[in-house]
Formats: structure tokens, sequence, C-alpha cells
């Protein structure tokens, strides 16, 4: 069913990056600070972020891990103890150099992430087998100093999750790396609706002293990929920098093997693209802070008031996210406004409502209106919330399948860049025809997915024999 256009954005095929602004600012997402890339996270944005939290840290408990908090701040000595790891992330440091009007001898750097400071506390604490695994997660913000910065996508300043683990064997971090990175993978598919394509990343793109990094990848309707949340597998790197040993059952010293993984607030960016339309947020159910709106119609008129309040008490007892709007607003406005923060479902009672019995329910993601029974309200709103979750995946799933082509040679790379999405190639593992890509097309290597079934024996860039499938794509 068609809706109509709120005015008060830009649509998406006029410009998308302006649509995507206009969203996050007129849904009351965020809103910018006095200092670039550091944004305020308004009460509707962060109540999104709030479930996300909620589904992730219900799972890591499940499967062992424990909360734990870290410093703000790290001595930019303890950051250069791992080469590789400060080579990567010393361009974005923000660091203080005064604490109280006296020079800092040691400048303090705002974390940009916290391996470091883990692995220092993991020497104090580590000293048998016993000790392991350890298994740990926070809650937090880094600063990462981009020049470039977009609300929730790109920020000098995101929140996230990472999680640090340390193990006796290497077999058992590389299970935690991959168990993890299911957990993200059913986050997409359980809460989010967002379908993601998840493997490996080429040495390029690896985090910065990792063995190996895997990554889930989410495609966005401008056909660019965004890289959702990442898994590391560190092998003993950080330990041997950090002289983190352990007694093994041996009776021998050995260094632990060791983990981190994590998503970001960026996830709330992959929601707004990957769902949203030109009417304003389109938000999946199970995330939504807000599952159900209920606004009387008419509502001066006898009667409705109290309707509407029976509706929504009946909701509320079920354990919905409810809200009752009876302010003096016009039901016009509050249609429009509710569609604008991409509340799933929409209850509407009148006054001819109640006369007939009946209530009018109005689903978000389609503009479909169904008119039931008003004692039928309680299962048709829990069947219908999960109708709009399947609904929106297979869209997001089937934008994805149609957005992977296989490509032979250079021609169809281009081509399919042009398309938008990912360029599905055979690649000879070569970091000069990863390079040479970049700089033609502004593409990059996502993953190598796990399903590496080769569809050819030749790398289009260079000519020479390729066995790896690696997906390309431009890339926020």
């Amino acid at each position: 069913m068609e809706q109509i256009k709120n005015q008060s954005i830009t649509r998406q095929e006029d410009d998308f990056a302006q649509w995507y602004t206009d969203v996050c600012r007129k849904a009351e997402l965020m809103d910018y600070s006095s200092v670039k890339g550091f944004i305020i996270y308004r009460p509707y944005g962060y109540a999104i972020w709030e479930q996300i939290q909620a589904y992730l840290d219900k799972r890591f408990k499940e499967t062992g891990h424990e909360n734990v908090y870290m410093p703000t701040v790290i001595p930019a000595s303890l950051l250069q103890k791992e080469k590789d790891h400060v080579e990567g992330f010393a361009p974005e440091c923000l660091i203080a150099t005064v604490g109280g009007g006296t020079k800092i001898d040691d400048p303090l750097i705002i974390r940009p992430t916290s391996e470091t400071l883990f692995t220092e506390h993991y020497a104090k604490i580590i000293s048998s087998y016993r000790d392991l695994p350890k298994l740990y997660n926070q809650w937090c913000s880094v600063v990462r100093w981009e020049k470039t910065t977009r609300p929730f996508l790109r920020g000098a300043e995101f929140l996230w999750q990472e999680g640090h683990t340390m193990h006796e064997t290497e077999e058992e971090a590389r299970t935690e790396t991959l168990k993890m990175l299911e957990i993200y993978d059913d986050l997409g598919r359980d809460i989010l609706a967002i379908p993601f394509s998840k493997g490996r990343k080429t040495d390029k793109e690896k985090f910065a002293g990792a063995e190996e990094t895997y990554s889930i990848e989410a495609l966005m309707p401008d056909g660019k990929a965004l890289q959702s949340g990442t898994t590391h597998y560190f092998g003993q790197g950080f330990a041997k920098a950090f002289n983190v040993q352990f007694q093994g059952r041996d009776g021998k010293l050995a260094y632990p093997h060791q983990t981190s993984w994590g998503v970001s607030t960026r996830l709330l960016g992959a929601i707004i693209m990957v769902h949203g339309d030109d009417n304003g947020l389109v938000l999946p159910p199970y995330v939504a802070p807000i599952q159900v709106i209920v606004i009387p119609v008419a509502q001066q008129k006898p009667g409705v008031i109290p309707a509407a309040r029976e509706l929504y008490n009946t909701l509320k007892e079920t354990g919905l996210r409810v809200k009752l709007d009876e302010s003096d607003k016009t039901a016009g406005w509050k249609f429009s406004e509710y569609e604008m923060k991409g509340i799933p479902l929409r209850v509407e009672i009148g006054p001819r409502d109640i006369e007939n019995g009946a209530v009018t329910l109005v689903k978000r993601n389609t503009g479909e209106k169904i008119t039931i029974k008003k004692e039928e309200l309680v299962d048709k709103v829990s069947s219908l919330l999960e109708e709009i979750h399947k609904e929106m995946y297979q869209k997001a799933y089937r934008y994805l399948n149609e957005h992977i082509t296989e490509v032979t040679n250079k021609e169809e790379f281009d081509q399919a860049m042009e398309k938008g999405g990912y360029a599905k190639m055979m690649w000879c593992g070569n970091r000069a025809c990863e390079d040479k890509i970049k700089e033609e097309t502004n593409a990059t290597a996502r993953c190598l997915p796990f399903n590496q079934i080769p569809f050819s024996d030749v790398c289009p860039v260079c000519g020479k024999k390729a066995e790896k499938v690696v997906l390309f794509a431009k890339a926020y």
C-alpha cells in the first residue's frame, strides 16, 4: 500500500546521504555536539542500543562471559608494547599530555580499543592453566580521531562492547573466535532483521595485531557494504609482548592464546539504512524501543480515550513495549510522527471502531491496514510483529542475493561496482591485486566467505592461478 511521502526528509533516490542525516535528526536518534564527531545519543536512539545490549549481554553470559570495566586511558608506553597494534592505531589516537596543569611524562591515550589494558591485567591474574579461560567483556565508549564523520557510522567517539579472552590452547581460542561471530550473526537474523555476509578478512584488512580477523558485513541500499562486527584470533602475540605466562598441565610455562571481538553503535546506522524508507525509520519489531503505538482517533468524542487506554493496558500486560499517545495533537500528525520513528505497528481506535467492537492495525513496513475484532487484539498483534520481522528480513535477504555478482574479468567487475553490491571474485591471494582494485575502483575486500566454492581458476586482476573466493565492495 502506497504511503503519503513525509515532506520533512529528503527522498532516498534524490540524495541518500542527506536522507540518512535527515532521519537521524528528525527521528530524534541523535544530535550534534560542539565537538565534531562526538554525537549526543538522544533517548530514542540510545533505547535502540539498549535493546541490542540486552540481547548480546544475555548471549554473552549464557556462554560464560563476565562484564568488567577498564580505564578510559592507556599510557602511551603501554600501547607501544605490541608493534603492529600501535602502528595500526597511532594515526587515530587522541592523546592527553596535561593533567591538573602539569605535563604528563607518559602521555595518556584515550582508548581507541583495549587489548593492551586487558593483556596487562591478565599478566597479573593468570599464573596457572587453572586460571583459564578468562572470558571478559566490557561495554564502553572508545575514541578514534576520524577525519570524516557521520552519525553512528563513523564517529570520533562511539559506543561498543569489546570482548577479550585468554585460552589454554589454540583450538579453544579459535573456537571462541568463531563462536562469537555466530552470536553476531544470530543478532542480525533474530533481532535486527539484517542478513550478514560473514567470513575471514584478508591480511590487508585484518585487525592490527591479529593473526586472523573475521567479520559480518551488511549491504546497504546504496550498494555499499558496512562492516558491522569483527572477531579476532590473536594467537600468542600480545601474550608474549606483555609476558603473560601460565604453568601448563605438564608443569612447563606457556603463553595463552587470545581473542577479541566487538560490535558498536554502527549497527544503528545499519538498521536505519537497510530498512528505512522515504517516511523515515522502519524498525524491526524486536529491536524497536516502542513496538506498538496506540492512537485514539477523534479522541474528543465520548468513550474514545477510555477505549484507547483499555487497549494500551491490555497490550502492556503482555510484556510488549507499547505507548499510548493521547496528546491534543491531531491523529494525522501522530501518524506521521510515529511513521518517522519507525514504530512497527500502529493501533487505531475511534468512534466507528468502538461501535463495531473493532480495532484498526497498521503495519509500518508495508502500510497495510487490518481491521480486527477487539478480542483478537493480543493474538493478532503478536503474530503481526513476528510477520513484520520475517518480511523485513526476507526483503533485505532478497536485496543481498540480487546484489552479489560473480565476476571473471575486469569489465564484469566494473559493471558490478556500477550496479552496487558485492563483486564475487576469484583471487590469487596477492596483495598487489587488492591494492590495484582499491586504487582503480575504491572497492576493498570485505571478506573471504566460509562457503569457498570456486567458480573459476583465474584471478581477473593479474591472470594468475586463483583459489580463493572473495567479496569486494565499496564500503562505509
